[in-house]
């Protein structure tokens, strides 16, 4: 690439929170019209950078410069006034507003004093077109999926007229397809002379899209590389500092050992037909498929959080009746969600109070009063156990990374000493590192007995860690693969309807 000037100059930068120093001297230039990648671990200090980039934070010292001038970026309004916009990882949207309502949020369209709805809702529909996801305008947020949701996050960054987008983990709820669709609006945005910031754990994507990749490690710069002397070997390497192979650990031979849940004939009004799989005691079993195939939706159904309108679930071979969260609790189950921060953690409480939430009655409450003792003391267990990076177990879940968020709400359900665990989407937006954690952490609780269903979006995931993987298309099981027939080839076929002569379950 011949550069031009750089159109975005970091130097020096530095960022401290009270005494700690999460980023150190950093210095990066941004050319116009390239893809630059940003990588490193949960807590490397990629998000911190982004958001000194976007106003929402202020460096404590360093320069930033715009077309060679100084600039200073006080809040996001500032940045987005410079041509700065953001497509954040967890989402920025407000649920009970439309979707057009919500992708010109704080950049309303008018005529006269008035809000000009017309213009807005066809501007709204012109740019979920041109993203290839036809999204109906009117519909409320609260009513997307995730995936739909990342969406108008991207439309919503568009609509802007951005001359710098930043990208953070943009893809973590898309298909395959979808990614792709979003590479070409990338490159179509490049070939226009917008400048993008990719920031993603899929070492492999950053390889595809990028033209030269940041990395940060602890809260430094450790190179700056052009792709062409990259592989994702190298880069995993640079970012952890150390020899790193992404594996996973053997799988655990589940055959011959008897079921734990059996479910039956499970239906949901325009939702699921006729669900029904084993899950054996002890076994990790994988659920594929596409987003919107109801793999999430069977979770949620038998986790009592829809209601079914036929259908049989058997723990050790009895029938039982679950109609709500808590008595899918109570027989043993639990359900790590996809949306970690809307439906899983909650973001101003501490670690112990996280973790203690769903247990709290039955384990932590005394003659009527919470035993802080008790709480405190079990929270620092699983601080240590998890391997949580934390300053103070006391510090609100806002200020912590992905990953360290995540492993507090496996340890919150792993306090209830569950039977099944259920995990949707378990590593989303977690570095290479903290994957592998996850991945030892479910091999370990397969090894005691727990019986865990993982239900992942990324192949190598479903292929690497499953004793036997589910199909799911449109609302049904479409396949039912073992051993050396969980392959990608044979998931596709049947995620897309194509059969190729693999077993179905039954």
């Amino acid at each position: 690439m011949t550069k031009r000037p750089p159109i975005l100059e970091l130097e020096g930068i530095v960022k401290e929170f009270s005494t700690v120093r999460v980023l150190d001297q950093v210095n990066v230039s941004i050319y116009p019209g390239e893809i630059m990648g940003l990588v490193g671990e949960n807590g490397a200090g990629k998000s911190t950078l982004i958001k000194i980039i976007c106003g929402i934070y202020q460096e404590t010292s360093g320069t930033i410069r715009l077309d060679g001038k100084d600039i200073r970026i006080p809040d996001y309004i500032t940045a987005k006034s410079l041509g700065i916009g953001l497509v954040p990882q967890e989402f920025n949207l407000i649920n009970y507003l439309t979707v057009y309502e919500n992708i010109f949020l704080g950049n309303e369209r008018k005529k006269g004093v008035f809000l000009d709805r017309p213009k807005m809702r066809e501007e709204a529909k012109a740019q979920l077109e041109s993203l290839k996801m036809p999204i109906d305008v009117h519909r409320t947020v609260s009513d997307l999926s995730v995936a739909e949701k990342q969406m108008v996050e991207i439309a919503k960054a568009m609509v802007l007229d951005a001359r710098i987008l930043i990208f953070d983990e943009p893809t973590t709820a898309l298909t395959g397809v979808e990614v792709q669709h979003l590479f070409a609006l990338m490159r179509k945005l490049k070939e226009q002379g917008v400048t993008m910031i990719f920031v993603s754990h899929k070492l492999g994507e950053v390889m595809t899209i990028c033209d030269r990749v940041t990395i940060l490690r602890d809260g430094l710069l450790v190179s700056v590389d052009e792709i062409k002397d990259l592989d994702t070997t190298i880069i995993a390497r640079k970012m952890v500092g150390r020899d790193f192979s992404q594996v996973f650990p053997d799988k655990i031979d589940s055959t011959g050992k008897p079921p734990l849940l059996e479910v039956e004939g499970l239906t949901c009004p325009d939702l699921l037909r006729d669900v029904s799989f084993t899950l054996r005691k002890g076994e990790i079993l994988g659920f594929a498929g596409l987003v919107g195939a109801g793999r999430t939706e069977t979770m949620e159904t038998i986790m009592g959080l829809r209601k079914m309108s036929s259908g049989t679930i058997r723990f050790d071979g009895k029938p039982v009746k679950i109609s709500n969260p808590r008595e899918a609790v109570n027989h043993g189950l639990a359900y790590i969600s996809e949306d970690r921060q809307g439906k899983g953690i909650v973001m101003d409480y501490d670690i112990p109070k996280n973790i203690t939430l769903i247990s709290l009655k039955e384990k932590y409450v005394k003659r009527g009063l919470i035993d802080k003792h008790s709480e405190e003391k079990s929270g620092k267990e699983y601080v240590k156990g998890f391997n949580i990076v934390a300053a103070s177990h006391k510090a609100p879940l806002r200020f912590f990374s992905g990953g360290n968020q995540q492993k507090v709400y496996l340890a919150r359900w792993i306090d209830t000493k569950p039977r099944v665990l259920i995990l949707d989407e378990p590593t989303r937006g977690i570095d290479v590192n903290a994957k592998r954690e996850i991945y030892e952490f479910i091999h370990h609780l397969a090894d005691e007995g727990i019986s865990c269903i993982v239900i992942s979006s990324e192949m190598e995931e479903v292929i690497g860690m499953c004793d036997r993987v589910y199909v799911m298309r449109e609302g049904r099981i479409a396949g039912h693969l073992e051993k050396e027939h969980i392959t990608e080839e044979n998931i596709v076929f049947n995620a897309t309807g194509i059969q190729k002569g693999v077993k179905r379950d039954g």
